[in-house]
C-alpha cells in the first residue's frame, strides 16, 4: 500500500474515534429483558418494581419465557424512560431485590 493508502486509514479510524456513541432520546419506550430464577411470583417481583419508576407501565404486555431446563425465567417488557437517571435506578433496584440474575 502507499503511503497516502495508509494516511488515508488512519484518518478513517481517528474519525471513527472521535465520533460520539449514538445516545437515546427521551422520552422512549425502552425493551428490557429481566433474568432471575424461576418462580411463580418473579413476574409479579418485576412489575412491582418497574411500576414504581413508571406509573404508566402496562403490565399486560408482559413476556415470560422459561429457561430450556426450566430453572431460569425472563420477563420482556417495554417502559416509558424518562431519562438515563430512571434507568440506572431501575437497573439498581432489580438487582437489589436479590432474585435478579441480569438485565439486558
Amino acid at each position: 500500500m502507499s503511503d497516502k493508502t495508509w494516511r488515508d486509514m488512519r484518518q478513517v479510524r481517528a474519525a471513527r474515534a472521535a465520533t460520539p456513541s449514538p445516545t437515546i432520546t427521551f422520552p422512549c419506550d425502552y425493551s428490557i429483558k429481566v433474568v432471575g430464577d424461576a418462580a411463580d411470583d418473579f413476574p409479579a417481583t418485576v412489575c412491582q418494581v418497574v411500576s414504581r419508576h413508571d406509573a404508566d407501565f402496562d403490565a399486560t404486555r408482559l413476556e415470560v419465557v422459561a429457561s430450556r431446563n426450566g430453572r431460569y425465567q425472563s420477563v420482556r417488557l417495554t417502559l416509558r424512560a424518562t431519562g438515563e437517571a430512571q434507568l440506572k435506578a431501575l437497573f439498581a433496584e432489580l438487582k437489589a431485590t436479590g432474585r435478579v440474575h441480569m438485565v439486558v
